[in-house]
């Protein structure tokens, strides 16, 4: 299932360049090119993960907008603005955005400023998720595959997560490593090419589970999650 995003931002121009960018990084992303048509539609805040607002839009600014809505609001958001001065970053942080990113922004950094606050939202779940014939339990590091049992480091156990999330999609490498180790570097890439090889040998013995190489581009993962 994608993450859905909505994006408040009344510029249609760099509005559409946005939605379609992160729709095509697997987003769902609702979009509204005036205030008020959010505020019409509040109901799309159902399973929504993330708010992008801008700050200046007609009658009403996004500062406004979230302060309006901060008691029925229990999702994360990011103020995007071409307001640069230090007051305004430092407002936007009080009143309690994850993230603030002032225009023209790169759309590779907007997705990943998505992607580590959806990261640092995300609650990993506590009770083991059935992987075809295995169990895995992020919170305690561990896999079973029947009487076996697998101690995995934390970084094999975040990668994991992160493919449960992108589950049959594919991922790119880039996104990894900056999701997962913060950075995109070639050494690290070599790191991230050893732990793809760990979580290969310890699901070896389910054929279902494939962990499919796109040559130069990244992964495709298909898990049986139960």
């Amino acid at each position: 299932m994608k993450n859905k995003l909505i994006l408040i931002e009344d510029d249609q121009d760099l509005g559409l360049v946005l939605q379609q960018y992160l729709e095509y990084s697997n987003y769902e992303v609702i979009w509204f090119n005036h205030p008020q048509k959010f505020l019409d539609n509040l109901h799309q805040l159902q399973n929504t993960k993330l708010l992008i607002v801008d700050v200046m839009m007609p009658e009403i600014d996004g500062f406004t907008l979230i302060n309006q809505l901060k008691d029925k609001l229990s999702i994360p958001y990011l103020f995007l603005t071409a307001k640069a001065q230090s007051f305004d970053r430092v407002l936007g942080l009080k009143i309690g955005a994850d993230d603030y990113i002032t225009k023209p922004c790169d759309p590779e950094e907007l997705l990943l400023r998505i992607k580590n606050i959806l990261k640092r939202n995300y609650t990993f779940p506590q009770v083991e998720i059935a992987i075809g014939d295995y169990l895995f339990n992020h919170s305690h590091f561990s896999l079973k595959h029947k009487e076996k049992l697998f101690q995995l480091t934390e970084k094999e156990a975040e990668l994991l997560s992160y493919f449960i999330q992108h589950n049959n999609q594919l991922v790119y490498r880039k996104e990894i490593l900056k999701t997962i180790w913060g950075e995109n570097d070639y050494f690290l890439g070599r790191s991230l090419d050893v732990f793809m090889t760990r979580l290969r040998k310890y699901f070896k013995e389910d054929e279902r589970i494939k962990f499919e190489s796109v040559r130069g581009i990244g992964f495709k993962i298909e898990l049986p999650i139960n």
